[in-house]
């Protein structure tokens, strides 16, 4: 996965993003309403999203400012919510559903359409940001689930609650699972996972 495939790039990404990302989490139930339930979780989306912008997309001095205060934001909230998530590692459409320990490294690639759940790590294997999972697109990571080192998930695939991850299923479309991971069945994501708008040009 080229490292800036998933990255915002301009204001319409932002956008697109965000859009992916509400209907993720809400389905077609977007409401105000439900935003402010979800209160400390949808924030931290939104700043998240906003820091990738301007990160990627603004360098003036107004556009470092914010920046810096989407930052700040991000990991105040992040610290409340125990998800630990650096700019640039998620594509549009990623849900994590409840509060709990998330922790993902600056250098993972998760494509689009992901759903993760407490308990998940996503780390290097001793190798620093390059040792790093690559992860595709509609891929259901269940809780507790451990995945590090350079390896690649492909699209459509379920992890199992508690499975550690540390080789390659590039393929894609089936559940793994266990200590270590294996196949453990051919259902893919599809029963887990909702489809997205694609991007328009």
């Amino acid at each position: 996965m080229d490292k800036g495939q998933y990255m915002i790039s301009n204001l319409q990404d932002l956008h697109y993003y965000l859009l992916c990302d509400e209907l993720a989490r809400f389905g077609n139930k977007v409401s105000f309403l439900r935003k402010l339930r979800l209160g400390e979780m949808w924030k931290f989306q939104l700043h998240l999203r906003k820091q990738e912008y301007y990160l990627n997309c603004r360098k003036d001095i107004l556009g470092k400012t914010a920046y810096m205060y989407h930052k700040y934001m991000t990991k105040k909230i992040g610290i409340k919510l125990g998800w630990s998530i650096p700019a640039n590692t998620f594509g549009p459409g990623m849900c994590i559903p409840h509060y709990g320990t998330v922790v993902v490294n600056g250098g993972a690639r998760i494509g689009k359409n992901c759903r993760l759940h407490v308990g998940v790590n996503i780390g290097a294997n001793g190798g620093g940001e390059e040792d790093t999972p690559k992860i595709g697109n509609n891929v259901y990571i269940g809780p507790g689930a451990k995945l590090f080192g350079n390896i690649q998930i492909g699209d459509n695939t379920v992890i199992a609650a508690n499975a550690v991850v540390n080789k390659s299923f590039p393929e894609g479309s089936y559940t793994i699972g266990g200590i270590p991971a294996k196949i453990i069945s051919q259902k893919d994501s599809s029963r887990f996972i909702g489809k997205l708008p694609e991007k328009s040009d």
